[in-house]
């Protein structure tokens, strides 16, 4: 049984590695360098294999992140490591595929960037033992994650400092609205929280889940009918996608959005409470080198948790909404309205 069981899973990984090349780059976005072929072939230079989950400005940061992290660990590209970089473009099955063929050419590391990717490097490394670094992942434990020949780093959103921080702009709000995705366990985990904590604040949630990334505009107009008093935007990759036409609607309608990370605000959310997730990328590829080198392996390092968090303002936007920024608030908030 244990051996039809192995040929069975070689007969589905070749199929799907197979599916992937006949796909080319129409459905998954590749961006290997020019050596990297030859790497393939000697073996020489290790290659670590990038699935980002899909392309928005928090998982891009990510990514420049995480090759900085490399840089600064003191690896140069194309002697010590080559990339093979794949964008799975939101797709579950393409993250998979995009695993498996990581697997198939032995890649010596692969990288998560967001739980789907994670979960399907991680499946697809196991046989094989290789070693997984992820990022962008709220809930590790959640998404079974946290043990293993894998490690990484964990963008737990600052809940209470997010709730501090609508309070002190609007003293009055009742009520904050939430739209996420029910598939993502990153977003399913950070509404939990938001209900747990938000009664210590004064405020009560009204979160409306989502399954695709068409519903989302459909449920910021039930939330918007519901007279919600503001938005206060996840990480969620469904929602981020489509976050300028929640803007759209929301300005129109006088709802301030308070985003969790620095890109949000540049696009026009009012404020937040959020991580740079170019740091957390850096972290990320420091683990990553101590694992492509031999200093440590994934067991020698718990996946870290990034709890240091900065207040990120976007002026232009709470003017337009005539939101008074408090002066405590102003002294330690960055603007990022020109940025």
């Amino acid at each position: 049984m244990k051996n039809l069981k192995k040929l069975l899973c070689g007969a589905l990984s070749l199929t799907m590695v197979l599916g992937l090349a006949a796909c080319g780059g129409n459905t998954a976005t590749t961006d290997s360098t020019d050596g990297d072929t030859a790497a393939k072939a000697d073996g020489n230079v290790p290659v670590i294999g990038i699935s980002q989950y899909g392309q928005h400005a928090s998982l891009d940061n990510c990514r420049e992140g995480f090759l900085q992290g490399l840089q600064e660990a003191g690896l140069v590209e194309g002697t010590d490591y080559t990339i093979d970089y794949q964008n799975a473009s939101f797709d579950d099955n393409m993250a998979i595929q995009i695993a498996q063929s990581f697997s198939a050419e032995n890649a010596a590391l692969m990288v998560g960037i967001a739980t789907p990717s994670a979960t399907a490097c991680y499946a697809a490394a196991e046989d094989k033992d290789i070693p997984v670094i992820f990022t962008a992942i709220t809930d590790p434990v959640g998404a079974k994650l946290d043990s293993g020949n894998i490690t990484g780093t964990s963008d737990v959103l600052p809940v209470e400092g997010q709730l501090k921080l609508i309070r002190a702009l609007q003293p009055d709000a009742k009520t904050i609205g939430i739209v996420y995705t029910t598939s993502e366990s990153n977003s399913v985990y950070s509404v939990g929280v938001y209900q747990e904590k938000a009664a210590d604040y004064g405020f009560t949630i009204e979160a409306v889940g989502v399954t695709a990334q068409s519903e989302v505009t459909q449920a910021v107009d039930n939330l918007i009918a519901k007279g919600v008093d503001c938005f206060s935007n996840l990480t969620d990759n469904n929602v981020v996608g489509v976050l300028g036409s929640i803007l759209e609607k929301t300005n129109e309608a006088k709802i301030p959005v308070y985003g969790s990370e620095i890109e949000q605000m540049k696009k026009g959310c009012a404020a937040g409470a959020g991580l740079d997730y170019v740091q957390l990328g850096i972290q990320t590829g420091k683990m990553a080198a101590k694992v492509l080198t031999g200093e440590a392996t994934c067991q020698d390092m718990p996946y870290e948790v990034i709890e240091n968090y900065s207040t990120y303002i976007n002026s232009k936007s709470l003017e337009q909404l005539g939101i008074t920024l408090p002066d405590d608030v102003a002294q330690s908030a960055e603007d990022v309205a020109n940025a």
